[in-house]
């Protein structure tokens, strides 16, 4: 959800995100591993360090347009993993952290998934929302109306860092163990590629399309050496079918399903004739 803010809503093409979900990640482990803090707490701080560097990064990189600050993401991310790897006794550098506590149980996931969900739906729908698409439908003409574009673009980059840090926090929890390595710039391709999938400008389509890919990821585990080869097959299906995405910038809801299955009006034919005209 927070790269498809970013990319899908904003037009911020970025391949550096999973750099914000390691801060999540080490933010959260360290909390709870070293200091004993509830999880809750580290989880909400993980999303908050991501958002503050992410803020911090972007106030400056931002002003690059287009493919300039895409390749400038790469870095950025990699810069934030190798910090990670060569961070000492702090970090455990490329050995990884262990002994994170299970904290992120079904229940857990679930909740955290719905509220952000929410949040996020109320997010663009709001005038915040109209104007970081404003800023991606046409930048130079969003900024003459009078939109202070620069600024929406760091704040929805904010927003998107917080969203990732909550994330690898999550992930910390589940999977009980992190390395550097497991944030590199393969996982930011992979959460570009299914906001792409789903459709740009639909966070429904982001939310199906990591459905998607991961029951296809998961139902071929036994077939591993060929799983990511079913894997890329379903994106290139998807792709030539349609080009837009799963869902293009439509969201699912009672709206589009009513236009997909409900009967069509057919005008009905004026009346020849002076009473008719």
């Amino acid at each position: 959800m927070g790269v498809s803010l970013l990319t899908g809503f904003t037009g911020i093409f970025s391949l550096g995100h999973a750099g914000y979900m390691a801060l999540g990640a080490y933010t959260a482990a360290i909390m709870t591993v070293r200091y004993g803090i509830h999880w809750l707490p580290a989880i909400l701080a993980g999303g908050i360090v991501a958002m503050v560097i992410s803020y911090l990064i972007g106030v400056p990189t931002l002003k690059l347009m287009g493919d300039y600050y895409a390749i400038a993401s790469i870095g950025l991310g990699e810069t934030i993993r190798l910090a990670l790897e060569n961070g000492g006794n702090f970090t455990r550098g490329a050995r990884g952290f262990p002994g994170i506590d299970n904290f992120t149980t079904l229940g857990v996931a679930a909740v955290f998934f719905l509220a952000m969900a929410t949040l996020m739906f109320f997010l663009i729908r709001s005038n915040f929302g109209r104007a970081f698409k404003a800023c991606r439908d046409d930048y130079v003409a969003a900024s003459l109306l009078g939109f202070n574009t620069a600024r929406y673009r760091v704040l929805s980059l904010a927003i998107s860092g917080f969203y990732c840090g909550v994330a690898g926090a999550l992930m910390a929890g589940f999977l009980t163990f992190i390395q550097p390595v497991m944030f590199d710039s393969g996982k930011s391709t992979e959460l570009t590629a299914v906001v792409v999938f789903g459709g740009l400008g639909s966070l429904s389509g982001s939310i199906l399309g990591t459905a998607v890919i991961t029951l296809v990821t998961e139902l071929f585990r036994p077939i591993s050496q060929y799983r990511m080869l079913i894997y890329g097959a379903v994106m290139v299906i998807i792709m030539v079918a349609r080009p837009e995405g799963i869902m293009g910038q439509h969201e699912l809801g009672p709206r589009l399903i009513k236009s997909l299955f409900g009967k069509k009006k057919t005008p009905s034919k004026a009346v020849e004739g002076s009473d008719g005209l």
